[in-house]
């Protein structure tokens, strides 16, 4: 018995299309074609999960007969009807959902709290009341990385598996995540809003200008993490968008090792060189923009007299910082216009 035959009924059984099958290996679906026409043969680690997905050996698998075997109802199999979510798609999204907006969230708690005991206790050396400040600022931001650094490793290791998703969801679905996030759109800014309402009551007592400091940026942190959170759930159900997004998180070599069609994977490397030139331009942008700023920052000092005794006031000096804001509007003009005109999607 072929190794063709083994997979074409491991899949029948378990009610699998070749995208599902596609899916839960990382491959594109037009790799399982080849597979099941004898066309090609899949590579040692593909082998292997499929011994995972169908609970056999590859000895069973590559040569010999699982036709007449019973599907072993603890492996995987797929409901018959509509596409389903077949690698967990929905489910890692939700989990960034989650840590994400809390990683954000809780370096802005962390300034909050910092803000509440700024200057309340002295650390040595004696007088430095923003020691306490600064150490508590510092500690939220690593409680934030805690949750965002893991969120980005899991999320590049997911892409690298799954570099293509079917559309499993639908209309309603996308409508329930629309409504969600409306709803979390006006509580998060309903919250951000009662922030400033403290700020405003509380700020013009000066003995309470921390507690209104500590209550704006906690209920900044409660609306922010209601935004993003809601805009994710919403942002997930666009899975044209992240597919689409792959080409741009993944290395040239992950998508040279990819399991994928030519046509996909041509798409994809052009789509990676595309920006790949769009880095490299405003890279020089705002080398030039850091370029003008050293000298409108430096050049009138050295135009002067006497260097030591110059005056910036009323010269070109004060105004050095505007090279980086105005290098990143054309920064992102440059970018816009070659998304809009670049050939290859």
């Amino acid at each position: 018995m072929s190794f063709r035959d083994n997979l074409q009924h491991l899949r029948a059984t378990r009610n699998m299309t070749q995208e599902q099958l596609a899916m839960l290996l990382g491959v594109s679906r037009q790799s399982v074609t080849k597979w099941e026409a004898e066309k090609s043969y899949p590579e040692m680690d593909k082998l292997l999960k499929l011994c995972q997905i169908f609970e056999c050996s590859l000895d069973d698998l590559v040569q010999g007969d699982l036709t007449g075997r019973s599907p072993d109802p603890a492996a995987a199999t797929v409901p018959a009807g509509p596409p389903t979510d077949v690698c967990g798609y929905d489910e890692h999204q939700r989990m960034m959902a989650w840590k994400v907006p809390t990683g954000i969230a809780a370096i802005l708690v962390g300034i909050a709290v910092g803000l509440f005991f700024e200057g309340a206790v002295d650390l040595a050396p004696a007088g430095a009341r923003d020691g306490l400040f600064v150490i508590i600022i510092l500690a939220g931001i690593l409680g934030g990385l805690a949750f965002l650094v893991p969120a980005g490793m899991e999320h590049a290791a997911f892409q690298r598996a799954h570099p293509y998703v079917e559309d499993f969801y639908t209309d309603d679905d996308r409508a329930v995540a629309r409504k969600s996030f409306s709803a979390g759109l006006i509580g998060g800014i309903a919250l951000i809003f009662v922030g400033i309402g403290f700020l405003l009551v509380l700020g013009e007592d000066r003995a309470l200008e921390n507690v209104a400091l500590f209550f704006l940026m906690f209920f900044i942190a409660l609306g922010v993490w209601n935004i993003v959170h809601y805009g994710m759930l919403l942002g997930r159900t666009n899975v044209a968008e992240y597919n689409r997004s792959v080409g741009e998180n993944l290395e040239v070599e992950d998508i040279v090792r990819a399991s994928l069609d030519d046509a996909r994977r041509e798409a994809l490397l052009e789509a990676k060189k595309r920006d790949e030139k769009v880095g490299a331009v405003c890279a020089v942008i705002m080398i030039l923009a850091t370029i003008v700023g050293l000298a409108l920052l430096f050049a009138p000092v050295f135009a002067s007299p006497d260097p030591s005794a110059f005056d910036p006031i009323g010269t070109s000096a004060m105004w050095f910082w505007v090279a980086w804001p105005v290098g990143g509007m054309v920064c992102g003009i440059v970018v816009v216009l070659m998304r809009a005109f670049g050939k290859g999607e």
